[in-house]
């Protein structure tokens, strides 16, 4: 089995996404592996994962949208911002009617502020490291996009006050939820970091979809409660390839690799382009000379400095092309 392709990986709360990773690598046997977007270890949910020559490619996916279900604790503000760290702020919760007001302002353009434990660089260093050490981060707030913030669930306290709430957030790439958590909380007069969080989808790749999505429980307001509480027990760097259901996932992964796709390749911005015929398929995979007679495309209308997804007549994964600002078009590599 070749190595090259996409993995849908389902991730549990609790190993880092580079940790994660060793189920893809040891599954397919090869170190090349990279994912398209990390999740913190409190997190769970999809990994959109490249692998083998489609480690290239891995850029390119990280530009997709994303969806996420987040559960949110309203009166506490941790300095993570999410259940793991410590309480920094204290502030009365918000009524039902002021959480779903405020959610209404928390969708469309917006600017960002990026949480201060984030691995946004800061002087050659990641944010997280400068303030665990202690020292203080002001990243500055960069826009982003929310299409939908949509209350699912909450569970109220004795005051009938939101304790609790199950949101539903689609967004662009870069944003943060544990910022937006902070922020819906301003603005509704309290305070809030996350008790759970959930990625649903990267693009248009789903996680039901990915391996290892059995062996999740459902997320809910319980189940992401009942996860907070187990706090103790989170060991991001543990060796996770002993669980019991690690042979399952490492077969689910080789029976669910992905070949590239002509919608992932638009998704990525790539143009399109197909051989002409298995003689055409065959000079694209010696290398030969790039020339339009073999492509259903003339390859001068291509764009400059843009690359083009090459498939068979029958929509088989070839590899990419490149045309450089001078206009010549050369290979990026191929799949053999």
């Amino acid at each position: 089995m070749t190595p090259d392709g996409i993995v849908l990986l389902c991730k549990k709360p609790g190993p880092t996404s580079f940790s994660a990773l060793n189920s893809v690598k040891k599954a397919l046997g090869t170190s090349k592996v990279g994912h398209t977007g990390t999740l913190d270890s409190f997190a769970q949910g999809l990994l959109v994962v490249c692998t083998g020559r489609l480690t290239r490619l891995a850029g390119n996916i990280t530009e997709f949208d994303k969806s996420y279900e987040a559960v949110i604790h309203f009166g506490q503000e941790t300095d993570t911002l999410e259940f793991t760290g410590n309480v920094i702020k204290t502030a009365p919760r918000p009524s039902k009617e002021a959480l779903l007001e405020a959610l209404t302002r928390f969708t469309g353009m917006l600017m960002q502020k990026p949480p201060a434990f984030s691995a946004i660089h800061v002087d050659g260093k990641r944010a997280s490291d400068l303030a665990r050490n202690g020292k203080e981060i002001e990243l500055p707030a960069r826009p982003i996009t929310v299409y939908e913030a949509k209350l699912f669930d909450v569970k109220f306290d004795e005051n009938d006050r939101v304790e609790y709430a199950q949101i539903h957030f689609s967004v662009s790439k870069g944003t943060y939820i544990r910022s937006l958590a902070r922020d819906i909380a301003y603005s509704c007069g309290s305070a809030a970091h996350l008790t759970g969080l959930f990625r649903t989808k990267v693009g248009h790749f789903k996680v039901c979809d990915a391996a290892g999505f059995n062996q999740l429980e459902d997320f809910t307001i319980e189940s992401a409660i009942k996860n907070s509480l187990e706090k103790e027990d989170f060991h991001p760097q543990k060796d996770w390839s002993q669980d019991k259901s690690e042979i399952e996932l490492k077969e689910e992964i080789k029976n669910k690799k992905l070949d590239l796709d002509e919608e992932t390749s638009r998704l990525c911005g790539f143009d399109i382009i197909h051989t002409k015929n298995e003689n055409a398929c065959a000079d694209f995979k010696n290398g030969k000379p790039l020339r339009s007679a073999n492509f259903d495309k003339d390859l001068h209308s291509l764009l400059n400095e843009s690359s083009a997804a090459v498939f068979t007549p029958d929509g088989a994964f070839l590899g990419l092309i490149y045309k450089n600002e001078a206009g010549k078009v050369s290979y990026r590599f191929v799949i053999n």
